[in-house]
């Protein structure tokens, strides 16, 4: 595959105008698949993007003054419009990013859920009457958007993360500048165009792409910006938080994992083994919440290593926009060599490969899903997040030394468990260390629950009624 069927060119939408921006420079945009340019992205100007900021000034001041009731409305017929293109949705998808076809377009039902939610949480902005001490006096707080957002989203979610970033704020009432990511920018462009279309007012929301050491810098520490919210490496997001400590701006920041898997001596092993490869292989592990370090109790180790290894070595390997390839390549290039230095190292120092361990042919950034035994604790794998289809599998003992090593690491995204046990199951909910604890499930967030890590995973939360917070203020008022 290389561009689907109607795949345009990428324009940056600026105070409701879609523009290439001032600037002459660009950056390709390929198909992992085949390693293809598809079209060429303009990068944004700081010219540009102090217009967007300007726009989403005003923006603001028009949209929040819109009724909850009108903001639902344009948020609803936004998703409802998202499921009518799902499969054009799912083409770019799938083209700028190479996840299979069925993964894209799940995807997009569950962002067009993301921006239901937040139509729906936006009208509940509740304050409260705070009882006086004083007789004639009326003490109450009022729920405000706090301003424009600055929102940074990722390629490896290239619909559900900016509709998290795009249905929070416009819920709660505030407008946003948007940064998708270069590799993969189409889907949030289509999604911009749809609200568009819905009756968004103009500079509500504005997306931009280009540089992004750039972009953030000059979006993160503008005085104009009042929420980042962002979503990527704890590097980045502990630099955007330092742009932004000295006006205060507020932070919503989800960053990276490497997120632990407790299977116990009950669990039922071919079924875990089973349920784990989709679920750790989605998006090719290209996903913040992916399971990556199994911890498997001792007694069941070698049956578990046998079944998920086969299960691992039978997956379909290939383009994703074939029928029938269940997992599809690695973005980019970098992350191809990651996944040969991380396999490379792990090997060097005593890792066995009990399966993939090297890259898939020679055309697109296709490597083969690996697991590894006997990682020692120095190697990088096992310090590092792997980002992609390397998983590691370790045996333990006790279920204090399984504890231990969950919370080894200075991260807590999303970790899972399971086992039949419930005294077990509610001492892990009770001593892991992370945001989300998945106990006999593989699914760590819904639109409806909040969604955030703890430690060096991040500051605040996205989805849920908490989802909204990052984006609104309180303000007491007194008068007698």
């Amino acid at each position: 595959m290389t561009a689907p069927t109607g795949y345009r060119e990428p324009l940056m939408l600026i105070d409701g105008q879609w523009t290439r921006g001032r600037g002459t420079a660009t950056r390709p945009i390929e198909n992992p698949a085949t390693g293809e340019v598809l079209t060429e992205l303009p990068m944004a100007t700081a010219a540009d993007l102090d217009a967007a900021l300007e726009a989403a000034q005003r923006g603001f001041e028009v949209w929040r003054r819109t009724s909850p009731l009108e903001r639902g409305r344009v948020l609803r017929a936004g998703a409802d419009a998202m499921r009518a293109r799902e499969t054009e949705l799912a083409d770019v998808i799938t083209a700028e990013l190479g996840k299979p076809l069925a993964e894209s377009r799940a995807e997009i039902g569950l962002a067009a859920e993301h921006l239901e939610w937040a139509a729906e949480e936006g009208r509940r902005a509740y304050g409260r009457v705070i009882p006086s001490r004083h007789p004639n006096t009326l003490q109450h707080t009022v729920i405000e958007p706090v301003g424009v957002v600055a929102g940074f989203a990722p390629w490896n979610a290239p619909a559900i993360t900016p509709a998290r970033k795009i249905g929070g704020a416009l819920a709660a009432g505030c407008s946003i500048v948007l940064k998708p990511a270069e590799e993969a920018p189409s889907a949030a462009l289509i999604m911009a165009e749809i609200l568009q279309q819905a009756g968004l007012p103009d500079g509500v929301l504005n997306v931009v792409f280009g540089d992004p050491p750039m972009i953030g810098r000059h979006l993160a520490s503008s005085p104009i910006v009042r929420a980042v919210t962002f979503t990527g490496s704890t590097r980045v997001g502990a630099e955007l938080s330092a742009l932004g400590a000295p006006t205060m701006t507020r932070m919503t920041m989800e960053l990276g994992g490497h997120a632990p898997v407790l299977v116990l001596a009950d669990a039922d092993v071919a079924a875990v083994a089973a349920s784990a490869v989709p679920a750790c292989l989605r998006n090719s592990g290209q996903v913040c919440t992916s399971p990556t370090r199994f911890l498997v109790h001792a007694s069941i180790f070698e049956r578990f290593v046998s079944v998920f290894t086969k299960a691992v070595s039978e997956l379909r390997v290939g383009d994703g926009s074939i029928d029938g390839v269940q997992m599809g390549p690695v973005a980019t290039a970098r992350r191809l060599e990651a996944m040969a230095e991380l396999t490379q190292d792990a090997v060097a120092k005593g890792a066995v490969v009990e399966t993939g361990g090297e890259r898939v042919g020679e055309t697109g950034w296709f490597w083969r899903p690996t697991v590894l035994t006997s990682v020692p604790p120095d190697a990088l794998v096992a310090t590092t997040e792997p980002f992609g289809p390397v998983k590691t599998v370790a045996s333990f003992e006790d279920l204090d030394e399984a504890l231990a090593e969950a919370n080894r690491l200075p991260f807590g995204l999303a970790s899972y468990a399971w086992t039949g046990d419930s005294r077990a199951a509610g001492r892990i909910a009770d001593s892991i260390e992370a945001g989300t604890v998945s106990i006999n499930s593989w699914q760590p967030s819904l639109p409806e629950t909040p969604f955030g890590g703890v430690r060096l995973s991040g500051l605040g939360s996205e989805g849920g009624v908490e989802g909204l917070y990052g984006f609104q203020r309180v303000k007491y008022v007194s008068r007698s």
